[in-house]
């Protein structure tokens, strides 16, 4: 796949807000999927996997089995490009403009 089907993946699987808050809870530790499923009550176990493979379709959480449990673990390495891609060239400039307006702001 090439890499900006990838990110679309991403951008697919970031939409939705119960995606983003299940990799907030990924992110505090790895959880099997019966924890994932506890802290989203309101979500039916069967919404909840198709949530995850959403996310790990999209590389943003890696699935290791062991017998009947899979843990599920937040991989940022996607968001890491992202980031690298989209952010960090913009990310820069603003912040050396808050750097200079602290300066004059001291200054003064």
């Amino acid at each position: 796949m090439s890499s900006s089907g990838r990110e679309n993946l991403v951008f697919k699987a970031l939409a939705d807000p119960r995606r983003r808050a299940m990799l907030d809870f990924l992110k505090e530790d790895r959880r099997t999927t019966g924890e994932v499923c506890d802290r989203f009550p309101k979500i039916d176990r069967c919404t909840v996997m198709l949530h995850l493979r959403v996310l790990e379709k999209a590389g943003l959480i890696a699935v290791k089995r062991e017998g009947r449990v899979r843990w599920n673990y937040l991989d940022i390495a996607p968001l890491q490009r992202i980031y690298e891609r989209w952010i960090s060239r913009y990310a820069a400039p603003s912040a050396a403009l808050l750097l200079r307006m602290k300066k004059g702001i001291e200054e003064s």
